[in-house]
């Protein structure tokens, strides 16, 4: 499991600023000086000079009087992800899960105590749900988070929790870490994970872990539909089997990669 960063209170608040415009650009999804200045509790002239800096070494953009983020997030978003040795083996048993299923299929992995969506591939029938390639959310709200969670020992699950808490995304969300303990152990005796409308409303999904022959856990896949198409008979007869054989040929592949 990978840890969360702690900080000995030697920061360079300068640069947290910076990231901190970066990450109010992102949620803005692009913005005007004022809201962007507003937003971090800065002046205009002082947010204007880090916009401008961030132009200077491209990674925002001006289009009219709005700013953006510049295309040079994904090259290097595009440039760490190839280096998660998980990914390259993943990729091609996540497109065949979504040509066989038609629905969305996924890799995700934890960092820092959060599940990442790492890689996504969307079959015929799929239903987008919005969840970008690159997101973070909290471990519990997924079948992917709760598949890699059911492989942590309990202690890595309280550090996880005491990091970030149990927070609801809908009413379905599991908010109660005695609960969370009751399914994780219930995974992990069936070999899978279920979703049941736990991230987006009208979504289910079935994920399973992938481990190594040292029974560490590298990531997790899933499938992801709408609930009526996702229901507990076709979880049991047509997805386990499917993640399982792919989760194989991954951990197989990893092994000798």
């Amino acid at each position: 499991m990978g840890t969360h960063n702690t900080s000995d209170g030697r920061t360079i608040k300068s640069l947290e600023r910076g990231f901190e415009i970066i990450e109010t650009l992102v949620g803005l999804e692009g913005a005007r000086l004022t809201d962007v200045s507003t937003a971090v509790g800065l002046s205009a002239s002082t947010t204007h000079t880090y916009l401008q800096t961030l132009i200077e070494t491209g990674y925002v953009r001006r289009v009219g009087d709005r700013y953006e983020l510049s295309l040079r997030f994904l090259q290097q978003g595009g440039r760490v992800r190839q280096s998660v040795d998980v990914y390259d083996v993943a990729r091609p048993e996540v497109d065949r899960l979504a040509r066989e299923t038609n629905e969305v299929a996924s890799l995700g992995i934890e960092e820092d105590g959060q599940r990442v969506l790492i890689y996504k591939s969307e079959g015929n029938n799929a239903i987008y749900d919005n969840a970008p390639t690159g997101e973070y959310t909290n471990m519990h709200w997924s079948a992917l988070g709760k598949a890699l969670l059911s492989r942590y020992s309990r202690a890595e699950l309280e550090a996880i929790v005491d990091e970030y808490g149990l927070e609801a995304q809908t009413d379905r969300t599991i908010t109660d870490v005695e609960t969370l303990r009751a399914e994780l152990e219930q995974i992990r005796g069936r070999g899978y994970s279920i979703e049941n409308e736990e991230r987006r409303v009208g979504i289910r999904s079935v994920g399973v872990p992938i481990v190594t022959d040292d029974d560490d856990v590298i990531g997790a896949l899933s499938i992801s539909g709408p609930k009526n198409r996702i229901n507990d008979a076709w979880i049991e007869e047509t997805a386990v089997p499917l993640l399982r054989n792919a989760a194989n040929i991954v951990e197989v592949k990893y092994v000798h990669n």
